[in-house]
């Protein structure tokens, strides 16, 4: 990427299925917004090919899809939400906000987009236990592996111990019990809150769950990621039908609500020809920009 986002706004990242299409273009799209930070992209790479952590991924979507007929919590959404992770924090830092871990000291831009894109791909792997108190599971499943990326990547054994501390509140903070404090924690519990869209749900459906938390999710066909016109993200869901609204207002905007950077953060619902007007947050007129991500 030559610049902050030229990259992103050149091309629309549609993620479709199949699953294999799924992780080639989630893939793409992180390793696309990680090419200005080095030591984030070798975290990621790190990261993918740990066998601990795909291990952990498979096994939390075992147990919420075939074991509790949820939607998928696997490698699929931990590369969907880390794609988006990456998008959001760079349209917010392209905007001038400034991260907690550059605000504290602890490291620069490319330690932040480290810590965002670990804190969110990891931030599910608790559910192998169990649905209840997977946050608590996934910050103690998470250490090893952090402690042997970080390893690899900083000498400075202090430094190593404050960026694990960023990720592991983000993670337990990021279905909003407790709330996220920092900037990092709200991106990655927004970035949860976008993977909404129909092919989540379709696996739980065809399982026999039918519920409204299938039935919404496959009333989203996409979810967009945009640079805003009035605040720097915009995201943009388009639904088949109105059973959508109760993905859109349950998960993703009770998530930007209560995250630190609800006032950076704008969405908008609309099915294919009717525009939902979401007045909790505030409403931006539809415009032309590019999608710097798109689920669909």
């Amino acid at each position: 990427m030559s610049d902050g986002s030229s990259v992103m706004n050149e091309r629309t990242v549609q993620v479709t299925q199949p699953k294999a299409k799924l992780y080639v273009e989630a893939d793409l799209a992180i390793r696309e917004g990680l090419q200005r930070y080095p030591k984030a992209l070798a975290a990621y790479e790190m990261l993918t090919t740990d066998s601990e952590a795909r291990g952990h991924w498979d096994m939390a979507n075992y147990i919420t899809v075939r074991k509790l007929g949820y939607n998928d919590h696997g490698r699929v959404h931990a590369l969907l939400t880390g794609a988006a992770s990456v998008t959001i924090l760079q349209l917010l830092t392209d905007h001038g906000v400034k991260p907690d871990v550059m605000e504290s000291g602890v490291g620069d831009l490319d330690d932040t987009f480290l810590t965002v894109l670990l804190s969110t791909m990891l931030h599910d792997i608790g559910n192998q236990v169990h649905r209840v108190r997977h946050e608590s599971f996934s910050v103690v499943l998470a250490i090893p592996i952090l402690d042997r990326i970080l390893e690899k990547l900083y000498r400075d054994p202090e430094q190593r111990i404050e960026l694990r501390a960023f990720m592991l509140h983000s993670i337990n903070c990021h279905d909003l019990e407790p709330e996220p404090l920092t900037i990092e924690a709200g991106v990655t519990a927004v970035a949860d809150g976008t993977d909404i869209t129909k092919g989540r749900g379709r696996k739980a459906f065809a399982l026999g769950s039918v519920d409204i938390h299938s039935i919404s999710a496959l009333a989203v066909d996409e979810v967009q990621i945009l640079k805003g016109e009035q605040v720097p993200v915009e995201i943009r869901v388009v639904m088949n039908n109105s059973a959508g609204i109760f993905q859109v207002e349950e998960v993703l905007t009770k998530k930007v609500l209560r995250s630190p950077i609800r006032d950076y953060v704008t969405v908008i619902a609309s099915t294919h020809e009717t525009e939902y007007d979401q007045r909790i947050i505030r409403r931006v007129r539809l415009h032309e920009t590019e999608p710097r991500f798109t689920l669909d």
